[in-house]
């Protein structure tokens, strides 16, 4: 089976259990088994409610993508609803995370992050207003790293903490879940170069959303 997979393009769905029973001639059990292995070795992943693909090479460093672009990735129609967009000035926690001073001038953004149609996080994103002149008198983008791509300032790496945690009362209602529900925490601090772009915060619905990097050691 691993001489079967490794001959697929990265992306293509695997072959169902019952394809693989047929071929080979063995139980679905042990079919299930070695698919489970090829899972933990990094040939396969396993995307929720979508199926079984073949893996991106472990090689390839994990790629700054856009909450749009990370849907698409999964198969996923992203959408967006504004739910806040105001200027406001940077408190000591987010003035610090985007290395300018308590005070100054920014841009909140939030918006409801909806997947195929159902929510699936809250993002809160913080943008220094000086790099972003005009942001808020214009029709707010589709894709806010498409937004920063046009201005040169494209996100080139990012530093992300993820923590579990329990769903907030008035989370639970935007995100259609019960308060108290189990929620992931991702936090991000994305740079273009040595300059802070962005700082977000996003709730993920923890029944929907998986999270997947690709990790390993410089060679």
């Amino acid at each position: 089976m691993r001489t079967l997979v490794s001959g697929m393009a990265p992306g293509s769905p695997a072959p169902s259990e019952r394809e693989l029973v047929s071929q080979f001639g063995v139980a679905r059990m042990t079919v299930r088994q070695a698919m489970d292995a090829l899972v933990v070795e990094g040939l396969l992943e396993r995307i929720p409610g979508k199926g079984t693909f073949v893996a991106r090479p472990r090689r390839t460093a994990s790629a700054i993508t856009s909450y749009t672009e990370e849907m698409a990735r999964r198969g996923m129609l992203a959408e967006s609803v504004t739910l806040l967009a105001r200027r406001e000035q940077a408190g000591p926690g987010v003035a610090r995370a985007l290395a300018i001073s308590e005070g100054e001038p920014i841009v909140h953004w939030r918006r409801l992050r909806r997947a195929d149609g159902a929510p699936m996080c809250l993002e809160d994103a913080y943008l220094t207003e000086s790099l972003l002149p005009g942001f808020l008198h214009a029709q707010l983008p589709t894709s806010l790293y498409d937004a920063l791509e046009q201005r040169g300032l494209r996100p080139t790496w990012a530093e992300d903490s993820i923590n579990a945690d329990l769903c907030h009362g008035d989370e639970a209602g935007h995100l259609d879940i019960d308060a108290g529900a189990a929620v992931l925490r991702h936090s991000r601090r994305a740079l273009s170069g040595d300059k802070v772009v962005m700082v977000s915060r996003s709730v993920y619905r923890a029944d929907r959303f998986t999270l997947w990097v690709q990790i390993g050691r410089d060679a």
